[in-house]
């Protein structure tokens, strides 16, 4: 039992500071954000919550410049003010900002704010157990391969994540009778809008998915779905 008694503290402790960080970043969106009001988005949110049989679905604006969409562990939508002003500018449609907003709902309603706080416990956890045992036979080195190891894992658990919340949004679009078109046209803008450059870095290291994977990924579940 002793032997165990750090991983249960580290699980214990990754379950802490994720709870802490949630808090944390909800007192800052609290603060920095207010709700949408937006007469054509709205218009676009109102088909979305008619086809999952809500009454409307709240989007918040988030006031920071990165272009970004997100979900918060409450449940909340939010679009960044750099985002909104790129659709304002006309660089992105009402319906590509509708389907930013089905992504994100998709995340809440496939729960990964809950996975992501299991994850989170369960890596850090992972991170010590592979620490003790590396340390064995990497002295001084044990940790830091262990750290490594355990955020590729993160990576890639991320990279489902988006993969699926784009499906949800994809089925959710066409429910609503929006279309999958401004989903595809939009991640074609994406890393022009973001700056990104995921290219350069290899696929198992980003929390992303790359933008063309993303929009093959999109594409092959349209033709099976339509198949």
């Amino acid at each position: 039992m002793l032997k165990l008694t750090p991983i249960l503290l580290a699980l214990l402790y990754g379950l802490a500071m994720y709870r802490f960080s949630a808090w944390r970043t909800a007192q800052e969106l609290n603060r920095r954000s207010s709700e949408l009001a937006d007469p054509e988005l709205k218009a676009l949110t109102d088909r979305m919550a008619e086809a999952l049989e809500l009454p409307r679905i709240p989007v918040h604006i988030y006031e920071v410049a990165p272009v970004n969409g997100l979900a918060a562990p409450d449940g909340r939508i939010f679009i960044t003010r750099g985002f909104y002003d790129h659709y304002r500018q006309g660089e992105i449609s009402a319906a590509e900002m509708a389907s930013v907003i089905a992504h994100e709902l998709g995340h809440v309603a496939l729960g990964h704010a809950r996975r992501r706080m299991i994850d989170f416990s369960g890596q850090n956890a992972l991170r010590t157990a592979l620490g003790m045992v590396l340390a064995r036979f990497l002295p001084g080195l044990g940790p830091l391969v262990a750290g490594a190891l355990t955020s590729l894992l993160a990576a890639r658990l991320s990279r489902a994540d988006e993969y699926e919340a784009d499906a949800y949004a994809t089925a959710l679009l066409l429910k609503a009778g929006i279309g999958a078109g401004p989903q595809l046209s939009l991640f074609e803008k994406l890393d022009r809008l973001t700056g990104a450059n995921g290219g350069a870095v290899p696929a198992w290291l980003l929390s992303h998915p790359k933008t063309e994977d993303r929009i093959r990924r999109i594409r092959a579940n349209l033709a099976g779905w339509q198949g």
